[in-house]
């Protein structure tokens, strides 16, 4: 029997993470979604520090999908972060944002992101993102091992 792939939605837009909520829901994709709604949070989990300390509640993701701009630990750092630690480097990163700015791709790939979206303006495609995302990165793609051999 096969677990349920673990995706961590990081973003500080509750109305944006209600929508990627919605397009999960609308793909009727078997996944379990868990949210951090700043970059504190999303290292907290991504640690398992505090609240997230029991990993069978708060396992570690299979994906995050990362947005950049957010006060407070934004989503540049979280990335710098992620991508230093040996216990989360390898999780796929994919950056979910609305910026269109090629210093802000630059930076994202130079820092370790798997891939770069710019989240679509319509609900239908988003929903078509979202599908997307999850055929590649928890279907189609054999991710790397999160352990050294």
């Amino acid at each position: 029997m096969s677990r349920i792939a673990t995706i961590l939605i990081v973003d500080d837009s509750r109305m944006d993470i209600e929508l990627t909520l919605d397009a999960f829901r609308e793909a009727k994709l078997s996944t379990r979604i868990e949210v951090a709604e700043n970059g504190r949070k999303a290292l907290d989990y991504l640690f398992g520090v505090g609240h997230y300390a029991d990993r069978d509640r708060f396992p570690l993701p299979d994906l995050i999908l990362l947005d950049l701009k957010m006060p407070g630990i934004d989503g540049f750092e979280v990335l710098r972060q992620i991508k230093e630690a040996p216990l989360v480097k390898r999780i796929p990163t994919v950056i979910l944002t609305s910026s269109r700015e090629e210093g802000d791709r630059v930076f994202s790939y130079d820092s370790g992101a798997n891939s770069y979206l710019v989240k679509p303006v319509s609900f239908a495609g988003f929903v078509e993102v979202v599908r997307e995302i999850a055929n590649y990165w928890l279907t189609l793609n054999a991710g790397p091992p999160l352990t050294a051999p």
